[in-house]
């Protein structure tokens, strides 16, 4: 075996980690009124009352399950219309901006807001839970369920 005490190791830097991480949030809240204010105005103009989300993940992979638009207390289809969205892609300063169908504008944003508020929500007992988009109160509720795995062991010698 040879030992190379000269080869240098990396090492995790945690101050320009955290630094980092800070920018990106502040970047990902700098863009949330914008996103929110453009699909709240598009469901409003469709007649959407509000849209919810729900979504699961576990064993590294997870998705949205379902968008249910209502118009009132009665489900709506979403409308074929086109806005654009920005999107925050950790460790770069750029924001990116798409159009998207609504469909696809709401599943942007609420992936955005998970990994936000819950990075690897989807990994090993994942978590589930359901997005709120009230349109009059243009509020966005996240209800958030994680799935956590315990073990307890007990050993007695007499």
């Amino acid at each position: 075996m040879i030992d190379d005490t000269s080869a240098s190791v990396p090492t995790f830097d945690a101050t320009s980690w955290l630094a980092r991480e800070q920018e990106f949030a502040k970047l990902c809240e700098s863009i949330r009124p914008e996103n929110k204010a453009a699909l709240f105005d598009a469901l409003a103009q469709a007649g959407i009352t509000s849209v919810e989300v729900t979504f699961d993940g576990y064993g590294d992979s997870g998705q949205i399950e379902d968008i249910t638009a209502k118009a009132g207390g009665k489900d709506i289809a979403l409308p074929a219309v086109s806005l654009e969205i920005a999107h925050a892609e950790w460790g770069s300063p750029d924001i990116v901006r798409v159009t998207h169908s609504m469909k696809d504008a709401i599943e942007q944003i609420t992936y955005d807001f998970l990994r936000e508020t819950h990075a690897g929500w989807e990994n090993n007992e994942g978590a589930y839970g359901d997005f709120h988009f009230e349109v009059n109160d243009r509020t966005i509720t996240l209800d958030y369920n994680e799935r956590i795995e315990t073990s307890e062991y007990t050993q007695h010698v007499f």
